[in-house]
């Protein structure tokens, strides 16, 4: 609960504050290229906040009983917050945080009583966390699947779409939306 939670990109809209002072930065140390890094600055920041609305758009369309992301490490509460998302983490905020019984007894005591039909994996942190959840859940009667890899703490292969941070987002959105509509 005391950690610092560095994940503040799964909140496009407060990223997209970010832009302005990278390009006064930018500009502070090359002027003569101060408008060009304000033009990319404001036309980058049009697209993430396009993209805050786009998501916005997608989550609300999940009912709302539904909008419960589960997850191997807790990187997605900037998402939640800005998208009304419940986050369920097994671990907590650091991908090398160590998870214990108890936390997983937590997370599959919630997916079987909400009724929670996907989780997911990430692509920085190893499988077999959730693969033990889904076993775990299986064994009380419960059927729940990976609904994809999201992308926590890296973004994708360069030269992906998923290796652009709106690629990255898109892609994360797409994944959610599909498995929890």
């Amino acid at each position: 609960e005391d950690a610092h939670d560095p994940h503040i990109w799964f909140n496009v809209e407060t990223w997209a504050a970010t832009v302005g002072p990278v390009a006064d930065r930018l500009s502070a140390a090359d002027p003569e290229g101060r408008e060009y890094y304000q033009a990319n600055a404001a036309a980058y920041r049009e697209k993430l906040l396009a993209l805050h609305e786009e998501i916005k758009q997608s989550m609300v369309r999940i009912p709302a009983t539904r909008r419960v992301l589960v997850t191997a490490h807790d990187a997605f509460s900037y998402f939640g917050r800005a998208y009304d998302i419940e986050v369920v983490g097994l671990k907590g905020v650091s991908s090398a945080a160590e998870f214990g019984v108890s936390d997983r007894r937590r997370v599959v005591e919630l997916i079987v009583s909400r009724g929670v039909k996907a989780i997911f994996v990430e692509s920085s942190m190893p499988k077999q966390s959730i693969a033990a959840v889904i076993d775990d859940c299986r064994q009380l009667g419960r059927t729940v699947v990976i609904g994809g890899e999201l992308f926590s703490d890296a973004m994708g292969e360069e030269g992906t779409p998923e290796g652009s941070y709106i690629g990255m987002v898109r892609s994360n959105v797409d994944k959610i939306y599909s498995a929890l509509r």
